[in-house]
């Protein structure tokens, strides 16, 4: 990357929000850029998880031009607000890492261990008591917060014993849910849900599985084998909408078969 990359991007975003720019961007705030910046960047784990290099470079070049965008907002109203930003990740992130720039780790269990701790002092510093969940961003999307919970707790000492303890649990999570679904209780029925799915993001993430990574590949296979079952009813001249579900499912088995 050529070293004036950057500040190409950034005589762009002061182009735009200069005086002769653009009406909508000399508007916007970091707050009205949050959205937008969420959205982006799910588009780019999207392209990440498809292994789309030129998917994946445009919507890499889109989030850090809103990140950016957001600094340069914030230098407005706090004077070298970005580069303080920077300079103060670069001193984080070697403190973070005594194995690279000090002591070298022994293990990856070790790294982690480390980095938990390190995060927990730094937390220290700003509270009085930060407790194991402190760092835990409160705006994840569930289903990711769920692992992070579990995974803390469990560093934390706080979890079962062994896989198959946890998984005596997960089955007595699935007995509560089913005995909750026969009732007539809907708030019943919820809690008792999502208890059996957390217990299952933690049944996964004791075997390497990342509950949230796991679904969406689920949700892409799906997505892609519903497109392949439109296009071969398309091909044999069938409406979608008048198959019945015992025609719809020998169009998704002969896809299946195929390997779609």
């Amino acid at each position: 990357m050529e070293n004036n990359s950057f500040g190409k991007i950034i005589e762009v975003i002061d182009t735009l929000t200069g005086p002769q720019g653009c009406p909508w961007d000399k508007k916007q705030t970091p707050l009205s850029m949050c959205d937008y910046l969420v959205e982006e960047c799910f588009e780019l784990v999207e392209a990440i998880r498809m292994n789309d290099p030129a998917e994946v470079a445009e919507e890499l070049g889109d989030v850090l031009f809103l990140l950016l965008f957001i600094g340069r907002a914030m230098d407005r109203e706090i004077p070298d607000f970005l580069q303080e930003a920077v300079d103060a990740n670069v001193t984080k992130m070697i403190r973070r890492h005594p194995h690279v720039y000090g002591e070298k780790a022994a293990s990856v269990a070790e790294v982690v261990r480390n980095w938990e701790q390190i995060k927990k002092l730094e937390k220290a510093e700003k509270e009085k008591d930060p407790g194991v969940f402190a760092s835990l961003p409160a705006s994840l999307p569930p289903l990711l917060r769920a692992y992070r919970i579990n995974s803390k707790a469990a560093r934390a000492g706080f979890t079962w014993a062994t896989d198959e303890d946890q998984a005596l649990k997960l089955q007595e999570e699935w007995q509560e849910l089913q005995e909750a679904l026969e009732g007539g209780d809907e708030a019943a029925r919820e809690e008792e849900f999502g208890d059996y799915l957390f217990s299952l993001v933690e049944y996964g993430r004791r075997r390497g599985i990342k509950a949230n990574s796991a679904l969406a590949l689920a949700n892409a296979k799906f997505l892609k084998r519903f497109e392949a079952v439109e296009g071969l009813a398309a091909e044999r001249g069938l409406d979608l909408d008048r198959l019945s579900l015992a025609e719809m499912d020998r169009l998704w088995d002969e896809v299946k078969t195929a390997g779609k």
